[in-house]
């Protein structure tokens, strides 16, 4: 029997990127629509990479390709609000991440929502894996849970 995902503390995330939602992020019921909470999972990962110096988009020769997403939903958020989105590594593999994301509403000490996703990084020509750039493995070793 599985137990129930529940909403997590900011204690359990090594950094946080604040992110504002936008009008358009609504949906028909007054709040935000599931695909924008991906959206803002991809968004707090790639921000982090690229202030860390790990990933330029343009030309890093390696990239991160998601292979797999997952969410849990706990409570709405909606526009307009700010968005806290905490951020940890949960694995790392040779060529892959678990990035762990918790969306939190300004202030709330509780996760509105938390999810994964998983980077395979492959070559940007070739597209097949690659070893994790140093730059990039000290990037993620800052996001290891104590």
């Amino acid at each position: 029997m599985s137990t129930r995902p529940e909403p997590e503390s900011r204690a359990a995330y090594r950094h946080f990127t604040s992110l504002t939602t936008r009008w358009m992020d609504n949906d028909a019921y007054g709040h935000l629509n599931n695909v924008v909470y991906y959206s803002l999972f991809d968004t707090a990962v790639n921000q982090y990479l690229i202030e860390a110096g790990a990933l330029d988009i343009q030309h890093s020769p390696v990239i991160g390709l998601v292979v797999e997403t997952h969410c849990n939903f706990f409570a709405s958020v909606e526009f307009p609000q700010a968005v806290e989105a905490g951020l940890r590594v949960a694995h790392r593999g040779s060529s892959s991440v678990r990035y762990e994301i918790g969306l939190f509403a300004e202030g709330q000490p509780l996760s509105a929502a938390r999810g994964h996703f998983v980077h395979v990084y492959v070559d940007r020509t070739t597209r097949r894996p690659a070893a994790l750039p140093p730059v990039l493995s000290q990037a993620l070793d800052a996001l290891v849970p104590a």
